[in-house]
């Protein structure tokens, strides 16, 4: 079976622990987009693992990730991950792969993106890694891909011809100084030897992987809402984070793909700056944030907190196709009384232009101008809390009835089956329900 999980919020749902749950029953583990500016926590006997670039699922022995064509890689960040992974016991040199397709991301795109974000009218909360510079390059055709970068004779000459162009830029647009072409010659040299033994053709692999019957998992990063098209655009990423990115991302078909999961938090979150309509108030926003641990792992950013938004998780769920969902963090709401969660949007603008003519302003679906959605007023619908530990709860039926309420309520708001719930960090705080995909 093949399984494609997906953020189905803004990100940071939780998914490196659904992951490492779920790719004990899978063989090869494929990321399919986005860049170092993500990370997947992993808590596996008692010790954490941070994932930016390598599928977070390596920890169980004997599978194989591969790094799919959709990302975007500095080769850098690359190496320092696969050395801090095998100084903990990761083999990384036999179960690393590298799709030859992908993209890297060199200094100059760095550069850009910081000086690019400094100098827009309206900030996005870009993480200043060289993301997005890299996948306009991707799209202008004038990337380097990694088969480029093992070539020497092909990579001397596209990146002279990089070079060239994002001096210009820097030069006439930012007044930076220039890049060194020759320094980046040589040191991107040494990143290709060392990292061209785990290159591999990506739609080969999986091709020959799925004909001798192994399963895949296919990883997300980001979430539905920070994809370039389904997302909160502009305040996105710059990639596909969608279940529709794995195929393209990986090289495999649609036909392909046989579940689809969405990792949502009991609650919501986003980093960096755009519309947040269940965002809390300052002092529950402080203390949902220190129980929840909500510090980015990457960049180690505070991440803005909120109740739960049913109406972008719907959006979520239809977009990706998803089958099921699994429910992260349920423990961080053990102590609220009451719990709110957003069934709708109310635009008080709408109802004011509408006068008399009986217009409400109600909204029940994803606004995609961003505009709109910013000056949406939460609807909710208010439910008890359960004020129980659910931290070492092993299966449904053992959870508070005012918790089993909750998430059956979530079920029928998305109109999509729970399939796996999470109570904390470590790997033995989940648990599933049911058959992973199967419908309520």
């Amino acid at each position: 079976m093949n399984i494609v999980v997906v953020g189905a919020q803004w990100g940071d749902e939780g998914k490196g622990k659904v992951i490492d749950v779920l790719s004990e029953d899978a063989d090869i583990l494929i990321r399919f987009q986005g860049g170092h500016n993500a990370g997947h926590t992993v808590v596996a006997d008692g010790e954490e693992f941070i994932f930016h670039l390598i599928p977070s699922g390596l920890l169980h022995k004997g599978k194989v990730g591969l790094i799919g064509n959709g990302v975007v890689i500095d080769p850098e960040a690359l190496l320092e991950e696969m050395g801090r992974l095998a100084s903990r016991g990761v083999d990384v040199q036999r179960c690393v792969k590298i799709s030859d397709q992908a993209h890297v991301i060199f200094p100059y795109h760095k550069r850009l993106d910081l000086v690019e974000e400094a100098t827009r009218p309206g900030r996005l909360g870009t993480t200043g890694r060289g993301i997005g510079p890299c996948y306009v390059d991707k799209s202008a055709r004038s990337g380097i891909r990694m088969a480029d970068l093992c070539n020497r004779e092909t990579f001397a000459e596209k990146l002279r011809q990089n070079v060239i162009e994002k001096n210009r830029w820097l030069k006439a647009l930012y007044n930076e100084p220039p890049c060194s072409y020759e320094e980046l010659l040589e040191r991107y040299s040494g990143y290709a030897k060392r990292l061209a033994p785990h290159v591999v053709n990506g739609t080969r692999f999986l091709r020959a992987a799925m004909q001798q019957g192994k399963r895949l998992l296919f990883e997300g990063a980001q979430g539905t809402l920070l994809d370039v098209d389904h997302g909160t655009y502009p305040y996105v990423t710059s990639s596909s984070a969608t279940a529709g990115g794995a195929c393209t991302g990986a090289g495999i078909p649609p036909t392909r793909i046989d579940r689809v999961i969405g990792i949502v938090k009991a609650y919501t979150t986003r980093v960096g700056e755009g519309p947040f309509p269940t965002e809390f108030p300052s002092a529950l926003m402080d203390v949902i944030r220190a129980k929840g641990k909500e510090f980015g792992a990457t960049t180690g950013r505070p991440r803005r907190c909120g109740w739960f938004d049913a109406v972008i998780a719907r959006h979520a769920v239809w977009v990706n196709g998803c089958d099921s969902i699994a429910v992260t963090k349920l423990d961080v709401l053990d102590e609220m009384e009451t719990i709110q969660v957003c069934v709708g949007y109310h635009d008080p603008s709408a109802s004011k232009a509408a006068g008399g003519a009986g217009g409400t302003g109600a909204i029940d679906e994803f606004p995609s101008d961003t505009s709109v959605l910013a000056r949406c007023q939460p609807v909710y619908e208010s439910l008890p809390g359960w004020r129980q530990d659910t931290s070492e709860v092993g299966r449904f039926e053992e959870l508070p009835e005012a918790a089993k309420r909750y998430l059956k309520r979530l079920e029928v708001l998305l109109g999509v089956s729970i399939c796996l719930i999470s109570t904390g960090s470590k790997r033995e705080q989940a648990f599933k329900v049911g058959s992973i995909g199967s419908a309520a």
